[in-house]
């Protein structure tokens, strides 16, 4: 397969907003130039992304004025302490309304720098330049910001879009193993979701991935971000079908939290989570045997996790769930599998099946 610069729409009326993929494209000045309006730019990255790309960006952009915002590197950081850093590099700079922030990084700086574009003097411009797997698939599609809370993951944030989003590739060269195949957790989820006929492909071609093949990368980047626009397209605020994108999330939310954060990858999280949603949806009746052993395998060769810490126990794992956003009306909220590529969000399910499930993963 051969890469090349191609070009996707998150349709969402004014709130539009195109995402660019392929290779180079943050040192590329030309597709800045048209999604910037002021001439303030505060590019927000960490201590790991900056000695490796945040020169180039600042060549690409440096007919405007310019200021950084370096912040530290890892999930643990994603707090209001640090947030409150970006405010502060803000209001030195003497940044107006109609200023932009670029996020250049994984998802805690694409997540951290969105909110605070939503939020400074009540929402300016942002870019998104997602640097891992995981953020140019996931996190940097749909206008999901905010922090983490001690009490739960992701507990203060906002909707918020950005104005771009460069999902460019040549990032990926220098994402470790364990980043890397955290970013397929979420990768393999939309197959799961709502598209089979990727699932398959991912069966297929998963050793390709693996190997970083730059076309099958691609490839894969480009539909996840499809199937990620098509759902955010139908349910901008999560009234109802883009719930499903939280696949796995319930789960993987209380591992996070309750392991502390940064222990566990939040692709990890997931992935263990993905395979707790089908064990339950097999229990109730909805997942064949055959598509629950499709699953695990192909968490298992993305070189993911499949079961959860043991430090967890059974009513730990439900006080955290308890916590999580997509509970309505004091009622658990899960994304569960009819079939590959056929999920729906639901309340109704036996609270005895999801306790077999937490027993039987030994928590």
């Amino acid at each position: 397969m051969i890469i090349s610069e191609s070009k996707l729409d998150v349709d969402l009326g004014d709130r539009s907003y195109p995402i660019f993929i392929g290779e180079d494209l943050y040192a590329d000045t030309r597709l800045f130039r048209e999604y910037i309006s002021g001439n303030q730019v505060m590019v927000v990255t960490n201590e790991t992304v900056a000695p490796l790309y945040l020169e180039k960006t600042l060549e690409a952009l440096a007919e405007f004025e310019l200021r950084t915002c370096i912040l530290p590197d890892g999930e643990e950081y994603k707090t209001l302490d640090i947030l409150n850093r970006i405010y502060t590099a803000l209001l030195k700079g003497h940044f107006t309304r109609k200023s932009t922030l670029v996020a250049l990084g994984g998802g805690v700086i694409g997540d951290m720098t969105g909110f605070a574009a939503a939020t400074y003097q009540r929402g300016v411009d942002f870019i998104q330049i997602p640097t891992t797997l995981l953020s140019q698939v996931d996190s940097s599609v749909g206008g999901k910001t905010g922090v983490n809370h001690l009490l739960g993951k992701n507990m203060i944030g906002a909707f918020y879009q950005p104005r771009l989003v460069l999902a460019d590739t040549s990032t990926l060269n220098t994402l470790d193993d364990r980043q890397f195949s955290s970013g397929l957790a979420e990768v393999i989820k939309y197959g799961l979701i709502v598209d089979a006929d990727f699932f398959a492909w991912l069966e297929n071609n998963m050793d390709a991935l693996m190997a970083r093949d730059p076309g099958c990368l691609a490839y894969a980047i480009r539909r996840s971000c499809r199937c990620k626009a098509d759902v955010v397209e139908a349910d901008e605020m999560e009234g109802g079908q883009r719930a499903l994108l939280n696949l796995g999330h319930t789960f993987g939310h209380a591992i996070e939290t309750g392991m502390g954060y940064g222990e566990w990858l939040h692709g990890e999280a997931v992935a263990i989570g993905m395979c707790m949603a089908a064990d339950l949806s097999r229990r109730l009746g909805w997942l064949s045997e055959a598509s629950f052993a499709r699953t695990c395998q192909l968490v298992e060769r993305a070189k993911l996790p499949t079961l959860p810490p043991k430090e967890l126990s059974q009513d730990r794992f439900l006080e955290l769930m308890a916590v999580d956003k997509k509970v309505l009306d004091g009622r658990l909220r899960l994304v569960l599998l009819k079939e590959i590529g056929n999920s729906l969000v639901t309340v109704d399910f036996e609270m005895q099946k999801l306790n077999e499930t937490l027993s039987y993963y030994g928590s």
